[in-house]
């Protein structure tokens, strides 16, 4: 049976699932789930992601939530494509940077950028107003954040070296929404970061979801 991806098609978290099975050319079926609707609330919803957030696959018989753990599994679960990276390196050292570099998103980057696009652009969808100085907050933490990213570009291609890792795509969805909340750094801050945003958001399993995930069969 072919994968079932539940979530909203412009969420940040199912945009950067459906980026890695068009990586690894995994077909899925999108199965909407309407945040708009509460259909994330709902009973039954509830009972395959508890938290009531979106995504969670099925596959193969197993129910599985939260982003990373998804992509984790999909690149330690499915072969890579001939002349595609593998995402996830094999070897102890290439594991250990990888993992170096996830924590690197996890920790010092999607709180303040999510916290920046929170504050401008999810909240006034909402009808909800902007908290400036938690706005401002997060964009300065951000900017002091990307110093080290910046070193970091300057020495190697990718956060965890000059192959591509699942760690860079985690970035992509809150990246490229922070020009919509009125923050430059991806493309300011410096030329290694400007260089690294620009590669990462011109793949082509980017650009296929950027604009929505929807369900594919085949390349």
């Amino acid at each position: 049976m072919v994968l079932k991806l539940h979530g909203f098609a412009l969420s940040t978290c199912t945009r950067r699932v459906a980026t890695v099975l068009h990586e690894y050319k995994i077909p899925f079926e999108l199965v909407p789930v309407d945040p708009s609707k509460g259909e994330h609330k709902a009973a039954a919803y509830l009972e395959k992601q508890p938290f009531g957030q979106v995504p969670y696959i099925e596959d193969d018989g197993l129910t599985l939530f939260e982003s990373r753990a998804i992509c984790r599994y999909i690149v330690d679960k499915y072969r890579a494509p001939a002349g595609v990276s593998p995402l996830v390196p094999k070897d102890t050292k290439g594991k250990a940077l990888f993992e170096q570099a996830a924590s690197i998103e996890y920790s010092n980057f999607d709180p303040y950028a999510s916290g920046a696009v929170r504050e401008k652009v999810f909240k006034p969808m909402r009808g909800l107003p902007t908290d400036q100085s938690a706005y401002d907050f997060c964009v300065s933490t951000l900017s002091a954040k990307l110093d080290g990213y910046e070193a970091i570009l300057g020495k190697q291609k990718y956060l965890a070296g000059d192959e591509i890792t699942l760690a860079d795509l985690f970035h992509i969805p809150y990246a490229s929404m922070l020009a919509a909340a009125g923050c430059d750094l991806m493309t300011t801050k410096g030329p290694n970061v400007t260089r690294w945003f620009n590669e990462l958001t011109a793949r082509a399993s980017w650009v296929a979801v950027k604009d929505g995930a929807k369900s594919f069969s085949s390349y």
